[in-house]
């Protein structure tokens, strides 16, 4: 198995608007997730359309990557990354939508592990460590920078 699908959905208590400025305002990206990012640089932009290299953290490690993003007015975004280093590339979309509580996150991240003896180790540890990883380092602290 070559390609695995990642998927989970939290609520943020606090309106679409604000979640949205945050978690799209990738400049400030390190700032506000620095347990994933450790730098963003934006290359080129055209409309909402991004291409960024970053350095990421996973698994304890850092790695570059190459993001091709599109930002989606009021709704989110949606990212091809390439991570030579590493091994992968996937495509990620984190979607909002508004809900009785506040702002629905929907989130799906398609990795494809390159590396065959990645895969091995990788794919269970994908499967059950990284979005409770991606809860915590993301989703926790966008929630504790929206009570500010």
């Amino acid at each position: 198995m070559n390609e695995i699908t990642l998927h989970n959905q939290w609520i943020v208590k606090a309106p679409l608007s604000d979640v949205f400025r945050i978690i799209t305002d990738f400049e400030k990206f390190p700032e506000h997730f620095p347990k994933v990012a450790e730098s963003i640089q934006i290359n080129k932009r055209e409309g909402n359309c991004l291409e960024m290299e970053a350095t990421l953290r996973s698994f304890g490690k850092t790695f570059r990557v190459k993001m091709k993003t599109q930002i989606i007015p009021g709704r989110g975004f949606i990212s091809d990354n390439d991570s030579y280093q590493f091994g992968t590339s996937g495509h990620e979309e984190l979607l909002l939508s508004e809900c009785a509580d506040g702002t629905l996150v929907d989130y799906t991240y398609r990795v494809t592990i390159h590396k065959k003896w990645l895969r091995i180790i990788a794919v269970p540890l994908l499967r059950w460590y990284s979005m409770k990883y991606w809860e915590k380092a993301v989703i926790d602290q966008l929630k504790k920078i929206l009570k500010k």
